[in-house]
């Protein structure tokens, strides 16, 4: 007997048909024998790569329909202050465009198989001698290293942008500023002079890049952070007496989990119990222990420009303010440690704006080195 359900929450019997014989056990119809199986299979298939996500490359993001800006999958908003800051000072190439041109070289991937092009950024020995620097103050100079990437390329970019800017100026050539710098990288300032404009062997990679244009356009929208890596006006003090980087903002593998994510501030080497001071004057938001920070204090310093900045100080062996309390620029907060999850003592010093993270080196007077 099978049970169906009544209005009002009661099962109700079905109603039995009468019969004249014993009733005949009927075997499975085509459907249950063709089509049933074809149809969990292909559920089992769609199942499987939607957990997977290989149903990413059967349909790519950029082609779904109603999909106009695609997503930006394999780099982060932690790399927008340093395309920023890579073309600062650079006219016709914006962030959003050395992006895409990274993208067109390696996809941000650092893998390669050749031995001769290294990094994201695709740089040969020869090339990383004239424009590689160690940018983001660890140490080491590397075109493995993304950030020092990024900022290389720019420079390279920025250079070539100049060139054709003033090749344009004498009439030489003629186009976008953008277009002729792209077509410059692909194959050399002399064939973009001799054409006097984008030549034709370049004109798909100048394509290529450009198409990558509207993803990345739309990334540094989402993380506007400040203009020129900084907002107007804000200068902070520095925190330690000695501003030397062991470890920069942007994505990492944590030397302890080991787990890749974005390092949210930027690691000082400074030996125990060093000093620590409040960049900025202000009120202590929190200062207390924390299982992954240690100690660590929080300074709310009101709004820049609109929007709310905070400094954050972790690591500490000993804490010298308290909740509540209010700071002067410069004031001491608290001793270098190595408490929380920590390899050895250091100030984990992090920058927020309006609850964003930002590259702190570009707040401090003179950085980092």
């Amino acid at each position: 007997m099978r049970s169906g359900s009544a209005g009002d929450g009661t099962a109700q019997p079905e109603p039995r048909t009468p019969t004249t014989g014993p009733r005949r056990r009927r075997g499975p119809g085509p459907f249950t024998l063709i089509v049933l199986p074809g149809v969990v299979t292909l559920t089992g298939v769609f199942a499987f790569l939607s957990l997977t996500g290989a149903l990413d490359t059967a349909l790519p993001q950029d082609q779904a329909p109603g999909r106009s800006e695609p997503a930006v999958g394999n780099v982060d908003g932690s790399y927008v202050p340093w395309l920023r800051r890579a073309t600062a000072d650079c006219a016709g190439v914006t962030p959003a465009l050395l992006a895409a041109h990274i993208d067109r070289l390696s996809g941000w991937q650092d893998d390669t198989a050749s031995l001769s092009e290294q990094g994201i950024a695709r740089f040969t020995d020869a090339g990383w001698k004239t424009w590689g620097r160690d940018d983001d103050g660890n140490g080491t100079s590397s075109p493995r290293d993304a950030v020092d990437a990024i900022m290389a390329l720019g420079r390279q970019d920025c250079s070539l942008a100049e060139k054709m800017t003033a090749l344009r100026t004498k009439g030489t050539v003629n186009g976008d500023v953008a277009d002729l710098t792209l077509a410059a990288y692909a194959v050399g300032t002399d064939q973009v002079e001799k054409a006097g404009k984008v030549p034709d062997p370049a004109r798909a990679f100048v394509a290529e890049v450009k198409k990558r244009l509207p993803r990345y356009d739309a990334l540094v929208r989402q993380n506007p952070g400040q203009e020129n890596g900084r907002a107007a006006g804000a200068l902070l003090a520095p925190p330690v007496t000695a501003l030397t980087v062991t470890s920069p903002f942007g994505s990492r593998a944590h030397p302890l989990t080991g787990v890749t994510k974005l390092h949210t501030g930027v690691d000082f080497g400074a030996p125990q119990g060093a000093q620590v001071s409040a960049a900025w004057e202000g009120r202590v938001e929190f200062a207390g222990l924390t299982s992954a920070y240690g100690y660590r204090v929080v300074i709310d310093h009101g709004t820049v420009d609109g929007k709310r900045l905070e400094t954050t100080y972790s690591h500490l062996s000993a804490l010298q303010v308290t909740t509540g309390q209010s700071v002067t620029t410069g004031q001491p907060v608290g001793f270098v440690g190595s408490t929380g999850l920590s390899t050895g003592p250091h100030l984990h010093f992090e920058v927020l704006l309006d609850g964003q993270y930002t590259d702190p080196t570009a707040w401090l007077a003179g950085g980092g080195r």
